[in-house]
């Protein structure tokens, strides 16, 4: 039986967590997440998708604010003497002192095909830049930013669809058996990790708002990428009378008209003028209201053009 003890935050490591508990083959001895955080309207504090598996399985939970400026919880790591760490969407960047806790090491699932798109959003960037292809990696942890060795590899493709929610689910969906099958390898020494090359290699840093906000003096197919990016987490926008419009959904078409303006108006959607062909707004959330038809929101602003 190896020993683990899984970091993870969001729910795109749930399936992970929930198949490596239910393995013959694999102990999860604890579970590390960030600390519950504010969320709605009422600002209450909410657990971790991680961390409610855990509790309902009832594993131990460690919450550090930064593991690395918390001997207390590294002792308590030690103390379990587990295998391997495994972390997936962790959130916190680990100290050498937290990398040296597990018997062999820290192994790490990167949502891209490493080098390329090493850092915190390569789901996102991979849409954004129209990308045919990712998929996933595992990894030895090291001091630096997703630069250790590879475990093993698996290409995802992406559609001219694909937002990032469903790259998102289907990322979720191919990780666990993966990373079974790395934890395998690595304690039978079935499994050579490779080192990294530096051929592609590019870093997907945080996305910011300006980079979110829709440039209408572009082409249809690169707003499109974006707003699938991006979908719904943060959202691409634009402003309207003073209220932001958040775009969840688009189609690129063909015609010419003003950068910015709308040229056409059907009920599949919104059509507005880019810097080559046209974008059909087909869902958006305007400020203050919930996810609707592009052309109903047109009907509710019709007057004010």
């Amino acid at each position: 039986m190896i020993k683990i003890v899984f970091f993870g935050t969001p729910d795109i490591g749930l399936k992970s967590l929930e198949y490596l508990h239910k393995s013959d083959k694999i102990e999860v001895l604890a579970v590390v997440t960030q600390p519950d955080k504010p969320a709605g309207r009422g600002h209450k504090l909410q657990m971790s998708p991680i961390k409610t598996f855990a509790l309902e399985n009832n594993l131990p939970v460690f919450q550090p604010k930064s593991i690395r400026k918390e001997p207390e919880i590294q002792e308590k790591l030690k103390k379990l003497e587990p295998d391997f760490f495994v972390t997936f969407a962790f959130g916190q960047i680990l100290s050498q002192e937290v990398l040296d806790i597990p018997k062999y090491e820290t192994i790490n699932l990167h949502a891209s095909l490493l080098p390329k798109y090493r850092g915190a959003n390569p789901i996102q960037r991979a849409i954004i830049n129209g990308d045919k292809e990712t998929g996933i990696c595992t990894m030895i942890t090291e001091l630096g930013l997703d630069c250790g060795d590879i475990c093993q590899k698996l290409v995802i493709p992406i559609s001219d669809t694909m937002n990032c929610e469903q790259l998102w689910e289907e990322i979720s969906l191919k990780s666990p058996k993966m990373i079974e099958e790395t934890l395998i390898g690595l304690k039978n020494s079935t499994l050579k990790p490779v080192k990294q090359c530096e051929d592609g290699l590019c870093t997907a840093g945080k996305l910011t708002k300006e980079e979110c906000k829709i440039d209408w003096s572009k082409s249809n197919k690169d707003l499109h990428n974006l707003v699938r990016g991006i979908c719904r987490s943060p959202s691409a926008y634009f402003n309207f009378n003073g209220k932001i419009i958040k775009v969840i959904e688009t189609i690129p078409v063909n015609g010419d008209g003003q950068s910015g303006q709308i040229i056409n108006v059907s009920k599949d959607g919104v059509d507005i003028g880019c810097g080559e062909g046209l974008l059909r707004l087909v869902k958006v959330k305007p400020e203050g209201k919930g996810e609707m038809p592009a052309k109903d929101w047109y009907n509710g602003i019709k007057n004010q053009l």
